[in-house]
């Protein structure tokens, strides 16, 4: 008896199998002749979505700037830091920023409020600067590198007397 069943089961089976099996072969030509220029559709999407890399700012981020003819203005910070700034006034758009041993070129950053903001999206540094005071800011580890940044002329306003010549 169970035989019997057995054998019912594997020809049912194979009988529900049979038509599935009829429909592959039957469309694989056809499925063939469609994937054979399906390739070529691919390596032409492959071929437009390639971009040009948007490299050179960073590659100016990364090399020290020639401040030669510039305007340098030095800052004392709390804590004993401190940090030059050289502008060129043919171009407002970049500052060069020393910080440590390595002069940094930032690159000016709109603002709604009107401070100077410039980066250095390399580096990940970042330089505020309103009338009272600058800040750095380091965008990659989420911290201030100095701060309370001010030329002799914001600490002389800020004492009410004139600076010094």
């Amino acid at each position: 008896m169970k035989h019997a069943l057995y054998a019912i089961l594997i020809a049912a089976s194979t009988a529900a199998l049979s038509p599935v099996y009829a429909q592959t072969a039957a469309s694989t030509p056809a499925a063939s002749s469609t994937s054979a220029s399906a390739p070529a559709k691919k390596a032409v999407k492959k071929k437009i979505a390639k971009k040009a890399p948007a490299a050179p700012l960073v590659d100016e981020e990364e090399n020290e700037p020639d401040v030669s003819g510039t305007k340098v203005v030095d800052y004392q910070c709390e804590l004993g830091n401190k940090i030059t700034i050289f502008t060129n006034n043919d171009d407002d758009k970049h500052i060069a920023l020393k910080w440590g041993k390595r002069l940094h070129r930032m690159a000016r950053i709109d603002t709604s409020t009107g401070a100077n903001r410039f980066e250095n999206r390399h580096f990940g540094l970042v330089w505020i600067g309103i009338p009272a005071k600058g800040m750095l800011l380091d965008s990659k580890n989420g911290h201030q590198l100095a701060n309370e940044c001010k030329t002799d002329e914001q600490r002389a306003a800020q004492a009410g007397t004139s600076p010094k010549a």
